[in-house]
C-alpha cells in the first residue's frame, strides 16, 4: 500500500533530510566564527614568528655594536698611551733645555722616528639592513589556502535500501574503549573486516585477524620476503595487501593466494576499497622519482590520479608512504607525509584542497601525516605520529580538533568501523587502540 511506503519509509526520510538542512543552518554561524578563528590564530602565529625574527635580528645588532666598540675603544686606548708617551717625552726635553748638565742631553735618545710612523686610521663602518621587497601574492598563498564551500548533491542523497546514517556530533573528550595487544613489533596496518574483528599487520611476514576482545583468530603467512606491504578487506570480504618487493597486490580468498594485481616498474604501497568495490593503489616509480594514484575494477586499471591542471605533481616523487581513503563524497584524500600535507582530489581526480596542518603550541615536530581514513559523517582522520595525536578535519579541509588524551604512542595507521569507532595503529608499542570520538 501507498500509505505504508509513505508512512515508513518516504515521510521519515524526507524528515531526515529536513534535520540535516535545519541542523547545517543552526551550526552554520558557528561554522564560520571557527573559521574566522583560525585564521586568526594564524595571524598570530605569523605575528609571534615575525616578533621572534626582528627581536633575534636586534640581537644581531647588539652583538655586532658591542665588537665594534671594543675595536674603537681598542684603537683609542693605543692612540692614548703614544699621546701619553709624547707628553713625557715634551717634558724631558723641557727639562733638558732648563738643565746646564750635559750629560741628560747626550743620553737623550730621539723618539721621533718612533713617533712618525702613525697607526693606521680606523673606520669601521655601521653594519646595514637591506629589507627584501614584500611578494603581496606569495605571502597570501604561504599564509594559507581558502577552499570555496562545495555542494555535494549527487544521487541517491538518502537511500530506502539501507538504514539512514545518524547524525553523530563529536564527544568532548575521546574515549579509549580497548587496547589489543598485537605481538607485532612494529605495526603498520589495520583494516577493519567487520564491526567484531581486524586485520593487522607489520614488519614481518604474517597478518593477524583478532576479535574486539584481542583474541587472535588467524594468521596468514604472506608471500613477502619483507615487511613493506599494506592491507585491505574487499566488498567480498577477501583480505587484499601489497608487496613492494615483487611490485604486486595479492587477494586470499578461501585460504588461497592469488596475484591480483601485478604492476611493471611501479611499486604498489597503500590500498583501498571504495564505496563502489574499486581499488585504489598509491604507488611509486621504481627510480623514487614519482607518484601516483591509480583506480582498479577487480584487475582493469580504469583511472590514474597524478598531476594537477598545471601539470604539476599532486604527490612528493619519493618512496615515502603514502596512506589512502575515500570520503563519503568520493573525495580520494591521501596522507603524503613525503610533502607533510593531507591531499585531496575528487572522484575525477582534480585538486580540491591540502591540508598542512593546524598551528599548535604543543605540537612542535613537523606535520608529517600516516594513516587515514574517514568516517559517517565525512570527518577525516590522520595520524600525526611524531605529535603523538591525530587531527580531525571536515570534508572541506578545516582543522575541528585534535585526539591527543588517549596515550597515542607513534599513532600510525587508522580505521573506522561502521559505528564510526576509530582504531589507531601504535607503531613501536604494536598496540591496536579503539577509541570513541
Amino acid at each position: 500500500m501507498d500509505t505504508e511506503e509513505l508512512v515508513n519509509n518516504i515521510s521519515p526520510a524526507y524528515k531526515k533530510i529536513t534535520l540535516d538542512l535545519e541542523n547545517q543552518l543552526a551550526n552554520l554561524d558557528g561554522g564560520y566564527e571557527k573559521l574566522i578563528t583560525t585564521l586568526s590564530k594564524q595571524g598570530e602565529q605569523w605575528h609571534k614568528e615575525i616578533d621572534i625574527i626582528i627581536n633575534k635580528m636586534k640581537t644581531e645588532i647588539s652583538d655586532i655594536k658591542v665588537k665594534h666598540r671594543d675595536i674603537l675603544q681598542k684603537h683609542l686606548d693605543e692612540i692614548k698611551q703614544i699621546q701619553s708617551l709624547i707628553k713625557q717625552t715634551l717634558q724631558a726635553l723641557k727639562e733638558i733645555e732648563k738643565s746646564t748638565e750635559v750629560s741628560s742631553t747626550i743620553e737623550y735618545s730621539s723618539k721621533i722616528t718612533e713617533f712618525s710612523k702613525f697607526p693606521p686610521i680606523v673606520q669601521v663602518s655601521l653594519p646595514t639592513f637591506t629589507p627584501n621587497p614584500i611578494d603581496s601574492e606569495k605571502l597570501y598563498r604561504m599564509f594559507g589556502q581558502i577552499t570555496p564551500s562545495s555542494t555535494d548533491t549527487g544521487e541517491n542523497i538518502v537511500s530506502l535500501n539501507r538504514p539512514n546514517t545518524l547524525f553523530r556530533e563529536l564527544l568532548n573528550e575521546p574515549e579509549l574503549v580497548a587496547t589489543i595487544l598485537t605481538g607485532h613489533k612494529i605495526l603498520r596496518s589495520v583494516t577493519c573486516l567487520n564491526e567484531d574483528r581486524i586485520w593487522t599487520s607489520g614488519e614481518t611476514k604474517y597478518i593477524k585477524c583478532f576479535n574486539i576482545k584481542g583474541s587472535l583468530l588467524q594468521t596468514i603467512k604472506t608471500k613477502l620476503w619483507n615487511w613493506r606491504n599494506d592491507i585491505a578487506v574487499n566488498s567480498d570480504g577477501d583480505l587484499l595487501y601489497s608487496d613492494w618487493f615483487t611490485m604486486t597486490v595479492y587477494k586470499v580468498k578461501n585460504g588461497q593466494t592469488e596475484e591480483l594485481i601485478r604492476l611493471q616498474g611501479w611499486r604498489p604501497s597503500q590500498l583501498c576499497v571504495t564505496s563502489t568495490g574499486d581499488l585504489l593503489v598509491t604507488m611509486c616509480r621504481s627510480d623514487y622519482t614519482q607518484s601516483k594514484v591509480v583506480r582498479y575494477s577487480g584487475s582493469t586499471k580504469k583511472q590514474t590520479v597524478e598531476f594537477d591542471d598545471e601539470g604539476k605533481p599532486l604527490y612528493s616523487g619519493n618512496s615515502t608512504i603514502k596512506y589512502i581513503t575515500e570520503n563519503r563524497n568520493h573525495d580520494i584524500c591521501v596522507a603524503d607525509s613525503g610533502a607533510g600535507a593531507v591531499v585531496v582530489v575528487n572522484q575525477d581526480g582534480k585538486l580540491r584542497w591540502r591540508y598542512i596542518g593546524h598551528p599548535s603550541a604543543t605540537k612542535n615536530k613537523p606535520f608529517e601525516p600516516f594513516g587515514i581514513t574517514t568516517d559517517s559523517q565525512s570527518h577525516i582522520l590522520t595520524a600525526d605520529s611524531d605529535n603523538h595525536c591525530i587531527h580531525i578535519l571536515d570534508q572541506i579541509g578545516q582543522f575541528l580538533r585534535y585526539i591527543d588524551n588517549c596515550d597515542l604512542k607513534y599513532p600510525y595507521d587508522l580505521c573506522v568501523d561502521n559505528n564510526d569507532n576509530l582504531y589507531v595503529c601504535e607503531y613501536y608499542k604494536g598496540n591496536v587502540k579503539k577509541i570513541k570520538y
